[in-house]
């Protein structure tokens, strides 16, 4: 497992970027029809007149599916003609292919095939093996990979097949229940097997002894495996020996003689480089034994050369790397191990190495990260760009482990939580959020999996880091608000990212948001916490969510109308009247609805304006529900006395009104609103047949660029602003106080033109 998060010169952690090649491949595979046709189920075939050479076939279907494309029949058929195309070299990771994408990959008298997680090969698949095997120089059969085995867990019953793959030099079974029928001999190639947690059940691993070349062997979980010690040592040629367990709790790894059992080992493989012991006593407990002269008793002695007795005989030959991750009496934390490198939870280095080790070991591998958890949390980590890799590279390769997801969400927080965000490159920030996008995602129903990625994805700036995968974590961020406990901090917190997301995009976004079904989201929110007369922040915020939503996105709008928000709004009004957020937040949204035209009759009801009316009162929130209330007004009068169809209140007594509460405000105001335009205002300004509605629009102008000129004095510039001001002052029709007010517009503007000048 290489690590690809790298240490920059300036401090920041980064990976390196494509390569040429590769960006042309993520081109290729985000664009198939390049180089192929798709019939209409979906199925590719490869152009007319197109041949790909070896190198590209391979590439490709490595790279398909590093781009997290799904890799299927239908994409596998682009190899279906042998003669155009050609493919050595094949690792599948979660792809969906059945038995006949996999016909079709075998076809080509593969080199290497490795196939995790693949769970639609079945053992009815393993006949290909006979017919296509004879080309094989190494298989690698991971969890979930079928082949060999029965799909039930708890199917142990051995399937007869023989391994007729006569060049095999690296075979990697995973489950696998051996039959005593299964000859190894005619395998003289192989020299690297790797059986973890297969069942050896009447299989000897005595028909290992006739390879002559084999130099590592993997049994890790196998147990039990004290009945196969003296057919191990039988193995001289071995370099590398792993007789490790996940857990020594069920009684699993647990020898005897302990201190005797390693040291046989030693003995007889005398090549050893590489020695894996974990989960066992075969440390022992750092003190050696000896026989006395009395046949009846033993004696103990401390032991020198190494706190391992079992590996005195490698004390000035040392292993080149020692597994001793959670061995009994913590093995890995005594002094004198005689190893270069070792894998146990003493440490930072010896916690990153399990980690590099075990990156294929779920199980184990979700316990090492927990550790480096931990390490995050209570101590320092020094190493952090290779357990940032560390731990991506683990959620990336087990995706399905749910507890993997889990700690290595965990983990990343604390690896981003308090860092500059600068520290981070770009290809690495999305490397992150992509992960943690696929754990979520793959994990939606698991409250501690959700509340893990929300939390890390806080730390980052929103929404400028997530926009490339915006679509994705709106629709996980909708799950988390509607589907999770009422009033659970995974709703909280996910209805607090939703409304950040949706303050800060373009209308695009926010028409997709309506889409996904916000609106609709927010409301059943909403509905329920009236139903139970709650207010609590998920109701302040929902209101806040369909406010940012609605603004200049008129579908929108109508969504939150359809949706009875008129009611759920006159409902809060009345069960919760003294909350000012609340309150601010529904005016504004109102205010988003009264801009649009062709909604504003569905506002021209009697028990609407009244409210409208006697909210202009209001002190809450300082002027904001009083504006917001007077904006509404001002848009719905804006229409003419013929739109205005009810009979009381009266048109002109709300104007009247209206205008009282304008005289009433202070110009020097500050402000809890953001405008990213001034055309709706600024449509106001041009009502010469209604001049209240002037009044207002002129008001909301001068406030703004008197508070906020560096911002709003552009704004109105950049809008034709001052031309449509100028206009108004020459009209005949408004009246003095509504062109005082346009000229302080205009001066400002012109003073903050100056400013700009002078900077």
């Amino acid at each position: 497992m290489s690590c690809k998060v790298r240490l920059m010169e300036d401090g920041s952690l980064d990976e390196e970027p494509l390569t040429l090649k590769e960006i042309a491949y993520q081109k290729l595979c985000n664009n198939l029809d390049i180089i192929s046709s798709c019939n209409e189920s979906g199925q590719r075939t490869l152009n007319t007149g197109i041949v790909l050479t070896n190198e590209i076939c391979d590439a490709f279907l490595e790279n398909y599916q590093r781009f997290h494309r799904p890799l299927d029949d239908r994409v596998i058929h682009l190899f279906n003609d042998t003669g155009r195309t050609s493919l050595k070299i094949v690792n599948l990771r979660y792809s969906t292919l059945s038995i006949v994408g996999l016909e079709t990959l075998m076809r080509h008298k593969l080199f290497a095939l490795s196939m995790w997680y693949c769970d639609k090969i079945t053992v009815h698949s393993h006949h290909l093996l006979a017919h296509y095997g004879d080309s094989l120089r190494s298989l690698e059969l991971g969890i979930s990979s079928h082949l060999l085995q029965n799909a039930e867990p708890n199917e142990k019953e051995p399937v007869d097949f023989q391994l007729t793959c006569p060049h095999l030099r690296r075979l990697v079974l995973n489950g696998v229940v051996m039959h005593h029928r299964l000859q190894f001999a005619h395998l003289q190639d192989l020299s690297h097997l790797d059986l973890t947690s297969c069942v050896l059940a009447n299989f000897s691993l005595e028909a290992l002894v006739m390879l002559p070349n084999l130099h590592t062997l993997i049994l890790f979980n196998v147990w039990p495996i004290a009945n196969q010690l003296h057919a191990i040592c039988c193995l001289r040629r071995l370099c590398t020996l792993d007789i490790s367990i996940s857990s020594s709790g069920n009684g699993h790894g647990t020898y005897d003689l302990p201190d005797q059992t390693l040291e046989m080992l030693m003995d007889n493989l005398r090549h050893l480089t590489h020695l894996d012991i974990s989960g066992t006593n075969l440390a022992g407990n750092g003190v050696a034994t000896k026989e006395s002269t009395n046949a009846n008793t033993k004696t103990e002695q401390h032991f020198g050369p190494t706190d391992i007795p079992g590996l005195a005989s490698r004390t000035q030959r040392p292993l080149q790397f020692l597994g001793l991750y959670h061995t009994a009496h913590w093995a890995c934390k005594r002094h004198d191990i005689p190893a270069l490198e070792v894998a146990g939870d003493a440490n930072e280095q010896q916690i990153l190495t399990a980690a590099r080790y075990y990156h294929d070991r779920p199980v184990l591998l979700t316990r090492v990260l927990n550790d480096l958890y931990h390490l995050f949390r209570f101590e320092n980590c020094k190493d952090i760009h290779t357990a940032l890799d560390v731990v991506l590279c683990a959620m990336d390769r087990h995706l399905k482990f749910k507890h993997m997801q889990i700690s290595g969400s965990a983990t990343l927080f604390y690896i981003v939580k308090g860092r500059d965000r600068s520290k981070f490159g770009t290809l690495l920030r999305n490397h992150i959020i992509r992960t943690l996008l696929n754990g979520m995602e793959m994990h939606l129903t698991d409250d501690t999996m959700l509340r893990n990625g929300y939390l890390t994805l806080t730390q980052f700036h929103m929404p400028v880091d997530v926009l490339f995968e915006y679509e994705r974590l709106i629709k996980i961020l909708l799950h988390g608000v509607s589907k999770t406990e009422q009033e659970g901090f995974v709703q909280r917190i996910a209805i607090y990212l939703l409304n950040t997301l949706a303050c800060q995009v373009d209308g695009r976004q926010k028409l997709f948001l309506g889409e996904l079904g916000v609106v609709s989201t927010m409301l059943t929110l909403i509905k329920d916490r009236l139903t139970r007369s709650v207010f609590d922040d998920v109701m302040e915020v929902a209101w806040s969510t369909m406010w940012n939503v609605t603004d200049e996105t008129a579908i929108n709008c109508k969504r939150f109308l359809d949706g009875r928000g008129m009611e759920y709004f006159l409902k809060c009004l009345n069960t919760f009247p003294d909350r000012d957020e609340l309150l601010r937040n529904m005016m504004g949204l109102l205010g988003n609805v009264a801009e649009v035209k062709w909604l504003r009759p569905k506002l021209m009801t009697q028990e609407f304006i009244e409210v409208f009316a006697r909210l202009l009162d209001s002190l809450s929130d300082g002027i904001e529900v009083s504006y917001n209330a007077a904006g509404v007004l001002a848009h719905i009068a804006s229409d003419g006395a013929d739109a205005w169809t009810i009979k009381t209140p009266t048109r002109q007594h709300v104007l009247e009104r209206m205008v009282a509460a304008i005289e009433r405000w202070n110009i020097k105001s500050e402000r809890n609103i953001n405008y990213r335009s001034f055309e709706p205002i600024l449509s106001l300004v041009r009502c010469y047949e209604t001049p209240q509605c002037q009044h207002w629009a002129v008001w909301a102008l001068a406030n703004l660029t008197q508070v906020y000129p560096d911002k709003y004095c552009q704004l109105v510039e950049q809008e034709n602003g001052i031309q449509i001001l100028t206009e108004l002052i020459e009209h005949e029709s408004p009246y003095c106080e509504i062109k005082r007010i346009a000229r302080l517009v205009i001066e400002q503007c012109d003073l903050g033109m100056e400013r700009m000048v002078e900077g």
